[in-house]
Formats: C-alpha cells, structure tokens, sequence
C-alpha cells in the first residue's frame, strides 16, 4: 500500500514481473544477496553508469555500482538518464506528468517542479513527451536499487534522451551543469555490446569502459568510432546509452575531468547468465565516477592558470579578430590558438568597455569546445547578442577594450562564510532563476558582500535583494587578462 495520496498522478510499472520480480519479497531477496552499501568512510559517488538490462542478466552489475554509495549517506536528487528505446525526437524528454513512480517496494517521489525548470532553461534541449516514459524500462529498473539502498529515496529526475546529435547533448549537459554538484546523484543507464559474440563483445566491452574511465567525450566519440570501424560480426551497437553517456563525460569535460576519478567496478555479458548464450550477447559495465577530494597544487597560488604572455595576446586577439570578423573589419594581428588556448572545457565571460564603460559580457560556465573557440563564441554574443546594449557598430569596434576572464570550476558553498569578496565570483540559482557577478565586479563598483550579493540577486537574478538568502549558491575564481594591460 503506497503512503503518498491516491490523488496524485503516480507511474505505474512497466516491466516488473519481466525485467524484475513483480513481488517485494522476490525483490528483496533477489538484491539482498547483491548490494552491500560501502562502510570504509570512502567518498560518495557523484555518477555511476549502470546496465538496464533484465536483473538475471545484469543485476548483480548494477548493484556492484549501488553499493558504492555509502551507508547512511544521501543526495538532493538523484538525476536518471537513459536512452529512449521506443521513440526517437530532437532532445531529452523529462518526466514532469507523474508525481511518484511505482515499483513492487513502494512509490519513489519525483521532482516534478525541477522537471519543468529544465524544459523552461533548456532552450529547446528538454522537452516533455508521454511516450517516451510510459512503457520506457532503462530508468524505471535503476528504482529497486535505490529504494534498497536509501531508507528514503531522494527525488528523482527522470530524463529520456531520444538523440544522438551531438550539439542537442552538449546542450542538456550545458542545462544541467548547475546541478552536476556532490549534493546530488547522476545514475546513467546504458548496456554496451549488442549482439556480437560472447569474446568480441568483452573486447568491445572493456575497450570502451577503460576508454570512459580514462578520458573524456572527444576520446569516447573516438572509440565509438574504433568499435565500428572494426567491425565485430553481429554488433548493432557498442553501447545503447552512448547518448546518455554523452552527456555525462560533457558534465565532467566542462567542470575538469581531472576533478574526477573512476573506477571500472563489474563487466558481465549475458553469456555469464545460465539464461543467455555465447553466439548473441549484450554486454554490461558498471563505472563509478568520484570527486577527487581538494583541488589542484599549482605553482602559483596567487594566479590559477599562469598564462605565458604568448596565450594571453593570443586570447585578446581571438576576441577582437571575432569581433571584426563580423563587421568585416580586416584584423592584422595574429589570432593563431597557442599552448592553453587549444585545449578543452573552460568556462570563459568575455567584456567589453568603451571609454572605460562596460558595453557588453557574455559568457559561460562551461564548454566542450577549445578555449579559442569559446573566447571567439563569447566575444561575438558580447558585441551582438548582449540584451542590455545594442549591438557594436563599426565605428566602436576599434575603441573597445577587451577583457577576457577564464573560470574554475562552479563549487556549491552551504554558507556565505565561504564567499570571499574580490576573489570570488558568485552564481545563484533559485527556481528558474539564476544571475552571476564576476569577481571584479566588487573591486569596480566597492560594494559591500551583502551589497554584492544583494545586487546579484536583484539586477542579474530577479530574485530581490535579499532572494540570495534561499538560493543555491555557487562560487568560482576566474584569471583575468585585460587588452590594456597587454
């Protein structure tokens, strides 16, 4: 008997009593005898990815991957993606019409409001449909596994990605960077191999799980790419979650991979099962992914990124022969990406001032693209796209001066103890809200913390002045390279 009102809208199973055991004893006796939640004091995950297979065939993966959560510990939220195995469309598809999910343990709440914030930010990337939940097993058979091992399962974000684009995926990583924090839990559902043989699918297999332990999205498009051109006899895919896998290692690229670790728990195919054969198989890892404790020793501790005098020239003239490009306006420096500038997954704001008056800042919080491709995208939405301001003109583009800022990764802070002015900047999320200040903005306008906080929250949030006090708060530092100082 369910605890939560009949009158809210509640999922009901889809496949229980055929991917899973449709009775609670069944169920508890089946993963009873798999999940053993960890007592060492190690760290809790921050992403696992999981098989969704039936539980004879994958279950004891799965749940090596669930037992790395530990004891007693929970999340905010636990984030579900997995692929759409029954309809194709343009995006992700998030759960915003059933309150609660039913399995044969109970009902698991879901964070409906959250759900309809994602569809609202997501710029088109998220949407909502019906059927792309209703009969959708590969997240509804990771609830078990939850209800057994939190007391009281955290709600959850049921999200459906029905593509393969790579641009509409980077763009719900993009969505949902603000919540890929240690306060919440990203369960990604995807098997691997269908359907070579019982060896080429563990060398399909354990390529591609050493690939995604290893690297990031570039290094695990690559492998993809290996697999197919291979060519294992009777594979139709090397993994059905690549989408959702996807937007994972995108999350990790955009914040440093190097802020993560993983480990390579469980692989198993169904030709380890007494119900499966060796000729066709399907082939299931399990990974878990954890925040590396402390940050980074850098050589430095007054700069966080030492950029050579080269980089920094680099990176003002990327912005500015952006910038001309567009008004086609001849640039005749040399805009050429060097050393830092070529690589991947920095947040970057780009601003711009005239006669020493700001006329213009866009940026973001993270990117899969080089840092040379992410200060031209952010300088050209400065002078054009930027709704405080019109765009630039020919005439102003010459008198502009260019400031380029370069982030750390966001970190989610409980008290504003730990928000120092000057060296923080500061993003706060509230509903469908959100705003941001750089750092320097304390040093240009002398506003107090409060002041800092308050106006963030008011001008750039539209939360109120004092609508920081319940928002989710973010800190990060940035290394600023100005033009006039170059």
């Amino acid at each position: 008997m369910s605890r939560y009102p009949e009158a809210r809208k509640v999922r009901r199973p889809a496949v229980a009593g055929s991917f899973y055991p449709s009775s609670e004893k069944e169920i508890g006796s089946m993963l009873g005898d798999w999940l053993h939640p960890s007592d060492d004091g190690s760290l809790p995950p921050q992403a696992v990815i999981v098989p969704h297979a039936g539980y004879v065939f994958s279950g004891e993966v799965a749940a090596s991957a669930f037992s790395r959560i530990p004891r007693g510990h929970s999340y905010k939220r636990i984030f579900l993606l997995g692929p759409s195995h029954r309809v194709g469309f343009a995006g992700a598809s998030v759960d915003t019409l059933y309150s609660f999910a039913e399995t044969p343990l109970g009902n698991v709440p879901i964070d409906v409001s959250l759900g309809k914030e994602l569809i609202g930010e997501g710029g088109g990337a998220f949407t909502f449909r019906s059927d792309a939940h209703e009969d959708e097993h590969c997240l509804e058979v990771q609830l078990p596994f939850l209800q057994m091992i939190f007391a009281e399962v955290p709600p959850v974000v049921p999200i459906v990605i029905g593509t393969e684009r790579l641009g509409v995926l980077q763009d719900i990583a993009e969505t949902l960077e603000p919540y890929f924090t240690e306060e919440n839990l990203f369960v990604i559902s995807s098997d691997f191999s269908h359907y070579p043989s019982y060896e080429d699918a563990k060398v399909s297999d354990l390529f591609l799980a050493e690939t995604i332990s290893s690297g990031g999205l570039e290094e695990f498009l690559q492998a993809l790419r290996s697999i197919s051109r291979r060519g294992f006899k009777g594979q139709d895919t090397a993994a059905c979650g690549a989408n959702a896998i996807a937007v994972l290692l995108s999350l990790m690229d955009g914040q440093g991979r190097n802020c993560f670790s993983a480990e390579h728990v469980m692989y198993r195919n169904s030709g380890d099962s007494p119900y499966g054969d060796k000729d066709r198989v399907v082939g299931y890892n399990s990974i878990v992914f954890t925040r590396v404790e402390g940050t980074p020793k850098m050589d430095n501790p007054d700069h966080l990124f030492n950029f050579t005098d080269e980089e920094k020239a680099g990176m003002i003239a990327a912005a500015r022969s952006s910038i001309y490009s567009v008004l086609g306006l001849e640039f005749d420096g040399n805009d050429s990406p060097v050393g830092i500038m070529k690589d991947k997954g920095y947040g970057v704001f780009v601003t711009l001032y005239l006669d020493g008056r700001l006329r213009g800042c866009i940026g973001r919080f993270t990117s899969q693209s080089s840092l040379n491709a992410t200060i031209r995208e952010m300088a050209r939405s400065a002078a054009f796209n930027d709704p405080r301001f019109p765009s630039l003109s020919k005439r102003e583009a010459p008198r502009v001066e260019i400031e380029v800022s370069v982030l750390s990764p966001l970190k989610k802070i409980e008290s504003i103890d730990e928000f120092k002015l000057g060296r923080d900047g500061i993003y706060m999320i509230k509903g469908a809200n959100h705003g941001t200040f750089l750092p320097q903005v304390a040093e240009e306008t002398g506003w107090s913390t409060e002041e800092f906080l308050g106006h963030c929250a008011r001008d750039k949030a539209g939360i109120g002045y004092y609508g920081w006090k319940d928002a989710d708060l973010y800190t990060y530092q940035t290394e600023v390279v100005k033009e006039s100082e170059l």
